[in-house]
């Protein structure tokens, strides 16, 4: 359900992307809508007291912006024609996470050149990425597909960009894939395996693929669980109070605080004593265009599973395109359960043997 509901509201921000939006006004409406369906459900019984809302505050970053804009009133940007804009968000239900995040350009207009050439690159790599989410399989292979499919479309993903394990209130498990590998940024080998849950994000740009901060000010953050500090000033307490008491474990944004004066002044000290984890906003060269596909997606008995995630729609023509055979063989997988189902009964029935057929229907039974 929480993916429904991440589904729904990544759907409507979507739907509202236009030329002369708001960006803070795309992003409350996310938040609100978010919200108002998470409180709609689990009100009676045991389950009406479990914790849920925003996993992910709604984020709407444009063009060079690489990620995590979500801006405070009187701080926001008008979306422009032609504009490529991000949207990013989730959910969760008793600390079950569901995020997701989709690329479109503003305005509704086919996209040709180096806009569309991005959103391909980001939106095939998620497509590889999905097909290579099965127990076995290791996390540097999406890593490799990733850099094969950008290289296709003269592209690069971005550097610090990590895909995570999930878990209960965790959002940034410790098991997690690399959007780009290089000298100084790397993670430990592993291999996938059955009953894990993953937020896939797979982000791109057309320039060199590295980030930096620059005057946006950082509204996302999540509570540094492992850290605790007497803060000396009263803003800075009740700003700490409403987090532990509202976003124990999830990241949130500033705008959620009742009082935003309070919650820019507090973040300050407890930023200095490091009980926060802050989600800076970051940016590629200007000039440059950067895409993001976001998912959630179960490594279940019956197969992978994607529960998040919108479709692509927009037209899109590039002149260039995957010819790797390996990534090309790949891609044409089905991602169908079905489909993979009746595959692996033509493989048994070829085989002549019907047991493996049989204990899988009892699996999804």
């Amino acid at each position: 359900m929480a993916a429904d509901i991440t589904n729904s509201a990544l759907e409507a921000v979507v739907a509202a992307v236009a030329p002369g939006a708001s960006v803070v006004d795309l992003c409350a409406m996310g938040d609100r809508m978010i919200e108002e369906k998470t409180s709609a459900v689990y009100n009676k019984g045991p389950k009406g007291k479990i914790e849920k809302g925003i996993a992910f505050p709604t984020c709407i970053s444009i063009n060079e912006v690489v990620g995590h804009f979500s801006p405070l009133t009187g701080e926001s940007v008008v979306i422009q024609d032609g504009d490529v804009v991000k949207i990013d968000l989730g959910t969760h239900l008793d600390g079950f996470v569901a995020t997701g995040a989709h690329t479109v350009v503003a305005g509704g207009a086919p996209a040709t050149g180096r806009k569309a050439d991005v959103i391909l690159a980001a939106h095939t790599a998620a497509e590889a990425a999905l097909r290579l989410l099965q127990p076995g399989n290791k996390n540097t292979q999406i890593t490799e597909a990733i850099q094969k499919i950008a290289d296709a479309y003269r592209c690069q993903p971005v550097e610090g960009v990590l895909s995570h394990q999930t878990k209960r209130h965790i959002i940034d498990g410790n098991r997690c894939i690399i959007n780009k590998q290089t000298l100084e940024q790397k993670v430990d080998d592993f291999e996938f395996e059955l009953n894990e849950a993953y937020g896939i994000d797979i982000v791109i740009s057309t320039g060199e693929g590295k980030t930096r901060e620059r005057e946006a000010r950082t509204t996302v953050y999540k509570r540094a669980v492992e850290n605790n500090y007497n803060l000396k000033m009263k803003a800075s307490r009740q700003f700490f109070s409403q987090v532990n008491a509202k976003f124990p474990t999830l990241p949130f944004t500033i705008r959620a605080i009742d009082d935003e004066k309070i919650g820019r002044m507090g973040v300050v000290e407890c930023l200095k004593h490091d009980l926060l984890h802050p989600y800076p906003v970051l940016y590629e060269n200007n000039g440059e265009f950067v895409a993001q596909f976001k998912f959630t997606v179960l490594l279940l008995p019956g197969g992978t599973t994607k529960i998040t995630g919108l479709p692509l729609t927009q037209q899109l023509t590039s002149e260039h395109k995957v010819e790797d055979p390996e990534v090309l063989s790949l891609l044409q997988k089905s991602t169908n359960k079905r489909k993979q189902k009746k595959n692996r009964k033509k493989k048994a029935a070829a085989a002549g043997g019907d047991k493996d057929e049989e204990e899988e229907e009892k699996q999804e039974s």
